[in-house]
């Protein structure tokens, strides 16, 4: 049993800190701390076993420092904004604890996703004899895994890897994001990026899209190329891959939306001056579109993420795609957020269980692929999200 510190309060963090209070036998003691303690509370009261709340600027490496001190948890779960990831790596460090988050550092001023940032921790984690889980969610994260469990157990040699996240799902609302809406539009209307051949390509945004037929009865969609931060590592650990890419739907409504508000210039991320203030247009949009832990409620029908692989088993050709399903009123329904919060939410969980249980540990700085992946897999199926595997007979090209 041990105790962790769960930081950040907004959809994410609600399932992680559901998921964790249904494991009494591993999360012994939960501590939820955010910039705004009240939606902590407001957390808090949704469990049927009390957990403590705290109040913490995460940008502040002494604040932290302070709260990791006062609580001494086993590890930090850091489900706060990806701007958050160093300061709460610091704090970690000045205390000796193991830290896991869900999404790779950005730095406010850039949209731009690499891990150079948390890999330049590798030295100092390991002589602290601490260590850090990157990118606990579902992709990255949960994608790692499958990737991972594809080559150990249905391939000899993967070649190509296609990344498919497909969200089904409809809240109704006009225009809405899923997740926190500054990182997801960042995302999305940056480059696309790929793997191939020894060499990282570029495109421009949404410019290369196929359509791809979705098992569970959602069926055809269009999906989109972009880039996504867990290709760096993969690339990295799976050698033998001579493609890699990631995949993604969007409605056409929803592009319509994001091309006119990019043409006005609100998804831009250089500050501008305003009534004699500096601001900056994509922060001043986020707080006009609905917050993504309302639509909870509201959004109906699936998602459906996974790992389309190509390569080789028993020197025969082979093409497998291993993937969730998962159901929004079903999320909802268990942790009172929808299946975006929910399909990021329950691996930060799982990945947490591994460190502390001691089925993944090391010091140092870690991507999800580097252990096994089998536990991780088990899990996944006890706690909420049933995986398959289907054998394909052609490849997406």
């Amino acid at each position: 049993m041990a105790k962790v510190l769960i930081i950040g309060a907004g959809g994410v963090s609600q399932v992680v800190t559901h998921k964790c209070a249904q494991l009494p036998e591993v999360f012994s003691e939960i501590t939820l701390a955010s910039r705004t303690e009240s939606k902590c509370k407001a957390i808090a009261a949704q469990l049927k076993r009390p957990i403590k709340t705290a109040q913490v600027d995460a940008d502040d490496v002494a604040q932290m420092t302070a709260l990791i001190e006062a609580e001494k948890p086993k590890l930090v779960i850091n489900v706060a904004l990806p701007y958050q990831d160093l300061p709460i790596m610091d704090a970690c460090l000045a205390t000796g604890v193991d830290y896991l988050d869900t999404a790779n550092y950005e730095p406010p001023d850039t949209a731009k996703f690499e891990y150079k940032w948390q890999w330049a921790y590798q030295d100092r984690f390991r002589e602290r004899g601490i260590m850090a889980l990157l990118g606990s969610g579902f992709d990255p994260g949960a994608t790692n895994v499958f990737t991972a469990y594809l080559a150990k157990h249905e391939f000899d040699t993967i070649e190509t890897l296609d990344i498919i996240d497909c969200n089904a799902g409809d809240h109704g609302k006009p225009f809405a994001t899923n997740f926190n809406p500054e990182i997801n539009i960042r995302e999305i209307t940056a480059r696309g990026r790929y793997f191939e051949s020894g060499d990282w390509k570029s495109t421009d945004p949404l410019s290369v899209s196929r359509m791809y037929d979705f098992p569970a009865g959602i069926g055809p969609k269009k999906i989109y190329l972009l880039y996504h931060e867990e290709l760096e590592s993969l690339v990295k650990n799976f050698p033998t891959l001579k493609r890699a890419r990631f995949w993604m739907t969007f409605s056409d409504n929803y592009l319509k939306h994001l091309e006119v508000l990019g043409n006005v210039g609100m998804t831009s991320i250089e500050p501008i001056m305003y009534q004699g203030q500096e601001i900056i247009p994509l922060q001043f949009l986020k707080a006009l579109l609905p917050d993504p832990s309302s639509l909870g409620p509201l959004t109906k029908g699936l998602t459906c993420i996974g790992c389309l692989i190509r390569g080789t088993k028993g020197g025969k050709q082979k093409i497998a795609f291993l993937y969730n399903v998962c159901d929004h009123q079903e999320a909802f329904r268990e942790t009172g957020a929808q299946a975006i919060s929910y399909t990021t939410g329950v691996p930060a969980m799982i990945g947490a269980k591994q460190m502390l249980t001691g089925a993944w540990r090391g010091d140092g700085v870690f991507n999800m692929e580097q252990f096994d992946p089998d536990p991780f897999m088990a899990d996944m199926n006890q706690y909420g999200l049933p995986w398959r595997v289907m054998t394909l007979d052609s490849p997406m090209e």
